[in-house]
C-alpha cells in the first residue's frame, strides 16, 4: 500500500511540472518506469476479477457496480469480460488482453492501457480522460458517444465506431494543460466517425483513409501530414484546422465539407493527382 502511495504521490508531483501548453497526458509518460512493477505486473487473477464482476451491477448509478479503482491489471487475460459501468479510474492494464470485453459507460479516466489489446471491444459512452492508450488494438472496437481525451498514439482504430463520440479539448481544465483526444500516427481506416466532436484534437499523420468524417467537428483540429483520401467529408467542419502536408480526398469529397476556406494552411496540403 505504502508503495502504491508513493508510486501515485511521484506521479502528481510529476503533473505540477507540467508545461501548460503541452499535453498532460503525453508528459506523464516520461516520469514513469512503464517496467517497474507497477506498470507491468498484476494483483489479481482473472478468477478473482470474474468474481467481482459477477456480483457487481451494470447500472451507473448503481453503488455495487464494479470497483476497480487503482488495481493492477496488466498482462492479464480478461478477454470477452463484462466490466459496464464499471469504475476503473488509474487501474493498470498495460498490456492486458481485453478482446471483445464491454465497457459500456464504465469510467476509465487516468487508466493506463498502454499497449492493451481491445480488439473487437465495447466502450460506449465510456469516460476515457487523460487515459494512457499509446499503441493499444482497437480494431472494430465500438467507442460511440465515449468521452476522450486520451493519448491514442500509434494506436490501431481500423474499422472501428466512434460516431458521436467527443474527442474535443476540455477547455476547462486548462491550468492543467490542454486535455483534448491524441490520435497521432492512428490507424483509422475504414473507421466510423460520423458526428464525432474533434475539435483541437490532435490527428497529426493519422490515417483516415476511407473513413466515415460525415458532420465532424475538426475546428482548431491538426491534421497536418493526415492521409485524408477517400474519406467521407460531407458536412465535416474545417474552420481553422491546420492541414498543412494533408492528404486531400477528391475534389467532389471536398466540396461536401464545410468551411474548408477556412482551414490552416490549406496551400499546404497535397492534392489527389
Amino acid at each position: 500500500m505504502r508503495c502504491r502511495l508513493a508510486f501515485v504521490l511521484t506521479s502528481v508531483a510529476a503533473l505540477l511540472l507540467v508545461d501548460p501548453n503541452d499535453v498532460l497526458s503525453q508528459d506523464m509518460l516520461r516520469n514513469v518506469d512503464l517496467s517497474s512493477p507497477e506498470m507491468s505486473t498484476s494483483e489479481m487473477t482473472r478468477a478473482q476479477v470474474e468474481v467481482l464482476l459477477k456480483a457487481a451491477s451494470r447500472d451507473p448509478a448503481d453503488q455495487r457496480r464494479v470497483d476497480l479503482e487503482g488495481k493492477r491489471l496488466s498482462h492479464l487475460d480478461l478477454s470477452g469480460l463484462d466490466f459496464s459501468a464499471g469504475n476503473l479510474r488509474n487501474a493498470t492494464l498495460n498490456g492486458t488482453n481485453l478482446k471483445g470485453a464491454r465497457f459500456d459507460r464504465a469510467v476509465l479516466n487516468q487508466a493506463w492501457l498502454i499497449d492493451a489489446d481491445l480488439t473487437g471491444a465495447s466502450l460506449a459512452k465510456a469516460s476515457l480522460l487523460g487515459t494512457q492508450m499509446q499503441r493499444a488494438k482497437l480494431g472494430g472496437a465500438d467507442l460511440s458517444g465515449a468521452r476522450i481525451t486520451a493519448d491514442l498514439s500509434g494506436s490501431s482504430l481500423v474499422g472501428a465506431k466512434l460516431a458521436g463520440a467527443d474527442l474535443s479539448a476540455d477547455m476547462r481544465n486548462q491550468s492543467m494543460g490542454l486535455m483534448r483526444g491524441v490520435l497521432r500516427s492512428v490507424d483509422l481506416r475504414n473507421a466510423d466517425l460520423h458526428g464525432a466532436n474533434l475539435s483541437r484534437a490532435d490527428l497529426e499523420f493519422a490515417k483516415l483513409q476511407s473513413a466515415n468524417l460525415a458532420d465532424c467537428d475538426f475546428n482548431h483540429a491538426d491534421l497536418a501530414g493526415a492521409d485524408l483520401s477517400d474519406a467521407n467529408l460531407a458536412g465535416a467542419d474545417f474552420t481553422d484546422a491546420d492541414l498543412a502536408s494533408a492528404l486531400l480526398p477528391s475534389p467532389a469529397a471536398l466540396a461536401e465539407a464545410r468551411n474548408l476556406d477556412k482551414a490552416r494552411n490549406l496551400n499546404l496540403a497535397q492534392r489527389p493527382r
